[in-house]
């Protein structure tokens, strides 16, 4: 039998936890930590807790560091890893539904605040600042480093999505903080909204090369990039219209 504490303080009673992993099979990954540091990827790491579906990633992809799966140290239930050898995957997106996105200012275990960058949008339901104004800066560059000093919101893009050459092996997502993305998320917005239904991209991870002003030096980082192709079912595309990457 069950505690009844919730009916003598009803209002106290926990919420259901709204969640998208009862129909999610893995996730994209961008990157990996190396004691307690995070790294960045070139290539695809997919973690899942099927062993059928890691074992499809890796005949799909291939596998960088071991032709098996691998088991790794995690509090969710994607307790299996592939790095594959994939730059980038065809993927199918139902639509601009498929991308979701907020800004969030991170505690320790939990989101402090969420926005969508002039409103903020509640960290629950009962939120009483849900539609008071975003406390962000209104400068793109000013947000940006008000999220690196860890006083204003960073971005969070969730894409879900199937994977064009095996769409019978279920829903994965791919989530990211990227700034970056979040300037080309636009056109990919854009161009979902025009198709208006089911449409095929490329999910990848483009190396991006700068100089450092000060010094000269040569550095580069690894950017997500959601390129839409095409309508289901138009014309295959021909392999010079691409993306170069």
């Amino acid at each position: 039998m069950g505690l009844r504490i919730w009916e003598t303080d009803p209002e106290s009673e926990p919420k259901p936890r709204q969640s998208f992993a009862k129909d999610l099979v893995g996730r994209f990954r961008s990157g990996y930590q190396v004691n307690d540091r995070p790294m960045s990827l070139e290539k695809w790491r997919v973690t899942t807790g099927d062993p059928a579906v890691a074992a499809a990633i890796v005949d799909l992809f291939g596998s960088e560091r071991d032709s098996k799966p691998q088991a790794w140290e995690t509090k969710g239930e994607d307790n299996l890893e592939v790095f594959t050898s994939a730059p980038r995957v065809k993927i199918i997106l139902d639509g601009p539904k498929a991308i979701r996105q907020e800004m969030v200012l991170w505690g320790r275990n939990t989101a402090i605040r969420r926005c969508d960058g002039v409103e903020q949008i509640g960290v629950d339901a009962d939120d009483k600042a849900k539609g008071s104004p975003c406390e962000c800066p209104a400068g793109y560059q000013d947000r940006k480093d008000a999220a690196k000093s860890g006083r204003g919101c960073a971005p969070s893009i969730t894409t879900y999505f199937a994977l064009a050459d095996a769409p019978d092996l279920g829903r994965f997502k791919f989530n990211s903080g990227s700034w970056s993305l979040v300037r080309d998320i636009v056109t990919t917005e854009k161009a979902l909204t025009e198709i208006d239904g089911p449409a095929l991209a490329w999910l990848g991870l483009e190396v991006v090369e700068y100089e450092v002003k000060a010094t000269g030096a040569k550095r580069s980082f690894t950017k997500p990039v959601i390129d839409v192709i095409d309508v289901i079912g138009a014309a295959p595309v021909a392999e010079d219209d691409e993306p170069p990457y």
